[in-house]
């Protein structure tokens, strides 16, 4: 039994990525959708799909390399937030990644989001994880 998906779904990517695969397989749910989808607009996955065959469904994500060098886009996934200490941040106290150049998913009241779009929408919410 996995007692923290988001930290799963993570560790699948980091994994996946440092190793040199192409795809990942990771079991669905409507959180894991949100971030994969802000993983893909943001430019870290090449691209992604939504299974529906079993019960709970799976996310297949194509990882994204440097052609040349073959350098994983996604330097570092690093949980933020977890089961034992969760981290919350108002908008104005919204954690800036690598000076702007990374990303914060935020899970807020409109969803899961950016820590740049939170700070547009001026919200605050709980600090999932850093993407850079």
């Amino acid at each position: 039994m996995n007692t923290d998906p988001i930290a799963d779904y993570l560790t699948r990517i980091r994994n996946a990525s440092s190793a040199g695969l192409k795809m990942v397989e990771i079991p669905a749910s409507n959180t894991k959708k949100a971030m994969t989808q802000i993983l893909f607009d943001q430019g870290y996955i090449l691209n992604y799909k939504f299974e529906d065959d079993s019960k709970q469904g799976v996310i297949k994500i194509a990882l994204k390399y440097n052609q040349s060098t073959r350098v994983p886009a996604i330097t570092k996934l690093q949980r933020a937030s977890r089961p034992g200490l969760r981290k919350y941040s108002g908008s104005e106290t919204m954690p800036r990644v690598l000076n702007g150049l990374g990303i914060a998913i935020v899970s807020t009241s409109k969803g899961v989001i950016t820590d740049k779009e939170a700070r547009k929408l001026n919200v605050g919410g709980e600090v999932i994880c850093y993407v850079y």
